[in-house]
């Protein structure tokens, strides 16, 4: 420790690159860590017993849908009807309305306005099916609603207040694309959002309102409920069905798409692994830095303390004895960078929970093993000039200036 003090500025550069590279695993390790949360929270928000069905497959395209998917013919009532009615482990299927991504919708009243919102027509199941559309005032679209093709909304619980910010909306009429509607409730923001753009910017309409103003909507999304412990079997069931109705031959690619929640989390999972993989290439090249520069200055050092070394030998240290002291500098030089690696990257978290209201947490056995890979640099790197040291002739040692 004396002879790091010595040379606070030399032990601090030859540090940087250990901090550098250990500080970016457990960053990296926590950020994975929070995000994996709050995916699965996210994900399992719809409901851990459902799956989602949709003519187009699901994921990334990394462009345009190929003009295949965009050939197939969209889902239908009658294709709800026969999975409810013909799929034994399905306990309950909800279909929705939406027009396409690209045409932009709005809600407005005299005291505000609310654009690009998640604009659906939904039916009166969709709050059983949808763990995350709970009624938070108010009530829920009804059959009757539906039957009658009423005129009503149901608010997400970050658009009402922008909408009428002296209280309570239920009651009230909204303006939809130029259409009244009247408030009937409000829906409780899904929980396990994060970021800035965590909104819930939700207007719900009665599926069949939604047809009969949206005539050109005909984009049918559902979500399949099924028995407790039985999603396997809703999924293929339903898979079997949609298959037959859609006359997809026996060897045939589906034209449709199922995915779980488990299914999704797996993507995220397969996606954050390969931005793991980069991130610890990164931070290997950072500790390859680190332990070419913890190898150098060591060497200066055994040459600095030659006089010392053929001291220690001759008044009776071993060659061994020698070997360790250089050892555990080096290491203690580089566990060092370790615990100011740890301190670093804890202190990186914590700003972004506060900033991102974001549960992310260095894992005990992410700090551990920065820890224990930063002493292992030293071990390795501090091998060399260790036994150059220990090789050093006690005589040759004590005569040199």
């Amino acid at each position: 420790m004396d002879a790091l003090r010595t040379h606070k500025l030399r032990s601090a550069l030859t540090i940087f690159g250990v901090v550098l590279g250990v500080s970016v695993i457990m960053l990296v390790t926590a950020l994975i860590t929070g995000f994996d949360q709050k995916i699965q929270e996210q994900v399992k928000q719809f409901g851990a017993d459902t799956a989602f069905i949709t003519k187009w497959d699901q994921g990334r395209h990394g462009g345009p849908p190929p003009i295949e998917e965009r050939q197939r013919k969209p889902l239908t009532l009658d294709d709800e009807r026969t999975l409810q009615e013909s799929c034994p482990a399905v306990k309950n299927v909800t279909a929705f309305l939406q027009t396409n991504w690209d045409v932009a919708h709005s809600v407005r009243t005299r005291s505000g306005e609310v654009t690009g919102i998640d604009f659906r027509g939904v039916q009166a199941n969709f709050g059983l099916v949808y763990a995350n559309a709970a009624t938070l005032a108010g009530r829920f679209i009804s059959e009757g609603d539906e039957l009658h093709k009423e005129k009503v909304v149901m608010l997400g619980e970050n658009v009402a207040p922008v909408l009428f910010p002296e209280g309570d909306p239920v009651g009230k009429y909204v303006n939809i694309d130029g259409s009244s509607f009247l408030v009937i409730g409000v829906v409780e923001k899904p929980k396990g959002g994060f970021g800035m753009g965590d909104e819930d910017r939700r207007v719900l309409i009665p599926f069949s309102t939604f047809h009969k103003t949206y005539p050109s909507a005909d984009e049918i999304d559902m979500r399949v409920q099924a028995y407790s412990g039985m999603l396997n079997q809703a999924v293929d069931q339903a898979t079997e069905q949609l298959r037959r109705r859609r006359n997809v031959p026996y060897n045939g690619k589906d034209n449709f798409s199922i995915a779980t929640a488990e299914e999704q989390i797996e993507v995220f999972h397969s996606i954050v692994g390969k931005v793991a993989v980069a991130m610890i290439v990164l931070s290997a090249i950072g500790l390859m830095i680190g332990g070419v520069g913890v190898m150098n200055i060591m060497l200066v050092s055994v040459t600095e303390r030659t006089r010392e070394i053929g001291v220690r030998k001759a008044i009776g240290a071993k060659s061994q004895d020698i070997t360790w002291q250089f050892l555990l500098e080096a290491m203690t030089l580089t566990g060092v960078g370790g615990l100011i690696a740890l301190v670093l990257a804890n202190g990186l978290v914590l700003l972004v929970r506060v900033i991102l209201k974001w549960p992310g947490s260095v894992p005990m056995w992410a700090a551990a093993l920065g820890i224990a890979v930063s002493v292992g640099i030293g071990l390795v790197f501090g091998v060399w000039p260790a036994m150059k040291a220990a090789r050093l002739d006690p005589v040759e040692a004590l005569r040199y200036e």
